[in-house]
């Protein structure tokens, strides 16, 4: 077990930087105004287990592996930006769907919302190198196993992400029910919902490149 005090302080740690608006936090955003409340919360859940296997790797020593080699970072930095970006697009093509009222729901299966989330966490290179170089600055080696405590901190962080992402995909789904006033805008935030995706696709292809 990691000791109480290391791990405190990284409770403290993680929940300031899970505050900040990152990827994470703007997919939900873009999926929940685009597909609706249940979709962003699908999203988080299965962002939140694409994060749960980078900190397996990261726990059992080949994230490390990962984060040093430029050739596999850059493949899965393009591959995430890729498919934010389809994503992106699908939101804007299917935007009429979005217009239809709430309650009925997003016609999307909940395994492929989930899928899709957990695409996009797996994906996200600089969720692998923060867990790097971040995780091991909090552990102990004379409290316990190194990868077990890698993991728990790991997990520590899924779980405020989980719960932190998920007040996002309220907020934003209560935004979306105010819209949902209107079949017209709420088409229109269908619309925004897939050209933040798409920007966000754009913005981590780009800062990719420079890495």
């Amino acid at each position: 077990m990691v000791p109480f005090s290391h791990w405190v302080t990284f409770v403290i740690a993680a929940a300031l930087l899970i505050a900040l608006p990152g990827p994470s936090v703007l997919f939900v955003i873009g999926r929940t105004l685009a597909l609706g409340r249940r979709a962003g919360l699908l999203s988080v859940v299965g962002n939140a287990s694409g994060m749960l296997v980078q900190t397996t790797l990261v726990a059992l020593g080949v994230g490390a592996i990962v984060a040093q080699s430029i050739v596999v970072l850059t493949v899965i930095k393009f591959a995430g930006a890729a498919y934010l970006v389809f994503l992106g697009i699908q939101a804007i093509r299917h935007r009429g769907r979005a217009a239809a009222p709430v309650e009925v729901g997003a016609p999307r299966s909940t395994m492929r919302l989930l899928g899709e989330g957990f695409v996009v966490g797996v994906t996200n290179p600089k969720s692998i190198i923060f867990f790097v170089a971040i995780l091991p600055q909090f552990i102990d080696p004379r409290a316990a196993p190194i990868p077990l405590q890698l993991a728990e901190l790991g997990l520590t962080f899924v779980v405020l992400a989980l719960l932190m992402d998920s007040i996002w995909a309220l907020t934003a789904g209560a935004a979306r029910q105010w819209f949902a006033r209107s079949p017209k805008r709420l088409s229109q935030l269908g619309v925004a919902g897939g050209v933040a995706m798409i920007g966000l696709g754009g913005v981590l292809a780009a800062s990719g490149a420079k890495n």
